[in-house]
Order: C-alpha cells, then sequence, then structure tokens
C-alpha cells in the first residue's frame, strides 16, 4: 500500500510582496541566475565584467569565437602590443559542477603549446572563471604551481596530448617538454562566482542584469548663493519668464529680491535642479549608460504638450510644465520609482538648460 500524507495550504507570509515581485515572483539571487545561462551568454557576462568591473587595469579587451581560438575566450590587454605584449586570459567554463582538473587539463595544455609556438606570449596571468568555481582538487593545485606543474606533466600523455589542436597529438619531448619545466604555473588561477558578482555589482550593467533595489541615494548638496556655470541657462530661462511676468528686465538673481514670491519660486526650482543632477550622477556608475537620460526624454515627452501651450507669461508656463511633470506615468520605465517629485521638477530644468524646453516666446 501507497502511503500518503495529508498537505495544508501553505502558510502566507506576513508582509506584502513589493510590485516587482508581485508581477514577477521572488527575487533570484545573481549567483543563481548565473547557473541558467548558456555558454555563450556565460562568455558575454565574463566579457562584460572585464570591460567594465576591471577597465582600469586594461587597455582593451578582446573576446575570442570559434573552434580556433587557441584556448583563449576573454583577453584583456595592458598596453597596445595585445597578444605579443603583457595580457590576461579569462577562461569561461559553463559546467554544471564545480571545474575539475580533468577540464583544466586541456586548456592549461593549449597555453603551454601555443605560446611555445610563438603565437602568442605568455598571458601575465590565466584565470578559470566558472559559474560553480573549482572543485577542491583542482583548488588545491592552482594554490601550489610546482605541484600543478608536476601533475600536468604527468598526466600530459593521458588527459592532454590528444586534445590541444585536434589535428595532432602533442607530445612532451624535446625543446617543447624544457620550456613547460621552465614555464611559470602560478599564473593558472581561479576566480570565485561571488567574487565575481561582487565586482560586477560595482558596474553601470548590473541591475539591468541582476534586477534588485538601488543603493540608498545620498541627500543632494543645497545649491550654493552664486548661480554656477552649470546652471547658467536654465537660471536665465527662469529670469526671463520671471521678467515677463513683471513686465519690466531682470537682470540676476539678486533684481528678485524685491519680489519674495519669484525668490522663493526660484531657490525651490535651484533646490530641484540640484536634485536631479545629484540623482544623475549617483546613477552614472549604477545604471546602463542613457538610462537617466531616457528617463529625461520620458519626462520631456509627458510635458512638451503643455509646453508648447498658451499661457499669459513665461512663469504661468513654468508652474505648468512642473506641475505636468509630476502626472507623467514612470511605472513603465526602470527608474520611474526612483524619482522623486523634485526630481522631476528638476529635469524640467535640466532640459531647459540644454534648451529643450523654454519658458518664454521666441
Amino acid at each position: 500500500m501507497t502511503d500518503f500524507r495529508e498537505v495544508s495550504p501553505p502558510t502566507l507570509p506576513k508582509t506584502l510582496p513589493n510590485v516587482g515581485q508581485f508581477q514577477s515572483g521572488p527575487p533570484i539571487a545573481p549567483i543563481a541566475r548565473l547557473m541558467i545561462y548558456s555558454p555563450d551568454d556565460w562568455e558575454t557576462f565574463i566579457e562584460e565584467w572585464v570591460s567594465a568591473a576591471l577597465s582600469a587595469s586594461y587597455k582593451s579587451v578582446a573576446r575570442f569565437t570559434g573552434s580556433g581560438d587557441k584556448g583563449i575566450d576573454v583577453a584583456g590587454f595592458v598596453d597596445a602590443n595585445g597578444l605579443n605584449g603583457v595580457w590576461d586570459n579569462f577562461q569561461c567554463k559553463h559546467y554544471a559542477q564545480p571545474l575539475s582538473p580533468t577540464v583544466a587539463w586541456p586548456e592549461i595544455g593549449k597555453i603551454l603549446w601555443f605560446s611555445f609556438n610563438g603565437h602568442y606570449t605568455a598571458p601575465r596571468a590565466y584565470y578559470l572563471v566558472a559559474p560553480r568555481g573549482v572543485g577542491t582538487k583542482l583548488n588545491l593545485l592552482l594554490g601550489h604551481a610546482a605541484n600543478l606543474k608536476a601533475e600536468t606533466k604527468k598526466v600530459w600523455a593521458k588527459n592532454i596530448a590528444e586534445s590541444i589542436t585536434g589535428t595532432q597529438s602533442v607530445d612532451l619531448t624535446g625543446a617543447f617538454a624544457a620550456y613547460v619545466d621552465k614555464f611559470d604555473f602560478s599564473i593558472f588561477k581561479a576566480i570565485s562566482p561571488r567574487e565575481l558578482i561582487e565586482q560586477h555589482r560595482k558596474t553601470p550593467y548590473f541591475f539591468e542584469r541582476f534586477g534588485g533595489e538601488l543603493p540608498a541615494r545620498p541627500l543632494p548638496e543645497k545649491p550654493p548663493e552664486a548661480v554656477q556655470g552649470h546652471e547658467q541657462r536654465y537660471v536665465e530661462h527662469l529670469l526671463a519668464a520671471y521678467a515677463e511676468h513683471k513686465k519690466e528686465a531682470i537682470a540676476d538673481i539678486a533684481a528678485l529680491k524685491k519680489w519674495k514670491p519669484l525668490s522663493d519660486h526660484l531657490n525651490r526650482q535651484r533646490e530641484s535642479f540640484y536634485h536631479a543632477e545629484a540623482f544623475r550622477v549617483f546613477l552614472r556608475e549604477k545604471v546602463d549608460p542613457g538610462t537617466f537620460e531616457s528617463l529625461q526624454d520620458e519626462i520631456h515627452d509627458g510635458v512638451i504638450d503643455t509646453a508648447e501651450g498658451t499661457f499669459v507669461d513665461g512663469f504661468e508656463r513654468v508652474k505648468a510644465v512642473t506641475q505636468a511633470s509630476q502626472t507623467v506615468p514612470l511605472d513603465a520605465h526602470p527608474l520611474g520609482s526612483s524619482a522623486f517629485v523634485k526630481d522631476r521638477h528638476g529635469i524640467c530644468h535640466q532640459l531647459a538648460n540644454d534648451d529643450r524646453l523654454r519658458w518664454t516666446q521666441p
């Protein structure tokens, strides 16, 4: 007789999911996402990581594809000499389990053989990168260069000789054996997937690839008393709007002191501009390039019809446009939930700073 037990409905959590969880389910940890990549996706991710997270270390980065890559997947070049100069190799392996020495032997053999034959200089460092890392046995060998060399020579005939070129057996004899004997095996290393993720987290591509919430934003600085060069243009547009409203010339912000409502309005707009500028700078190294600019485009598209409407003066146009910015739907934009009211107002003035919005008619 088959045994069975009665089950009860699962206990519901005592907290409500956020909007993203309600639509897409619980978040998937970055390290779990790495496991489901295809081998090609994995190489793309490593190329992205090397290019972005390690960009300060390399003059250029290249990805090698196809059967003739000679043991190179992603290369970081320290100088302009490419494979004939100082470079590091990142060997991408996407397996269902941690890498074993059996997987590493042919790759080590390729580096030895092709550098010996002058196809490239030996890399400065050779990193095995895999979503499940390397197993204990391989990790111990990589941590002791002399043992790794000895074991490589020991297994050469069985595990390496037939796996280097596909067209010939490479015997460990003669000048090549002498080359291997003098080779610096300390270049062979492994990088853990958690280290990859933490380094990638500092790049602009992390949130697009793995999702999650942006870290807390720092408080923006208060605007200095004097108008700075980078805000000159939008302030000029505001002064023109105030002048049209009062029907008299207003040369600078000091002239606003006799109209407190206008002076207060300008102060609020400058605070909003600095708020949006701080948001832009905060995002610069955290999201994909162009993401903040696309938010500006969304605000522009949402307020331009209002800006082109008919108003008694430019001051009324400014107020109408900034008010309209508060109701622009941003739910579909990746930064929509992170934009405060001051960000929306400030973006209007960023657009005015670039002459994409104007408060007075030419």
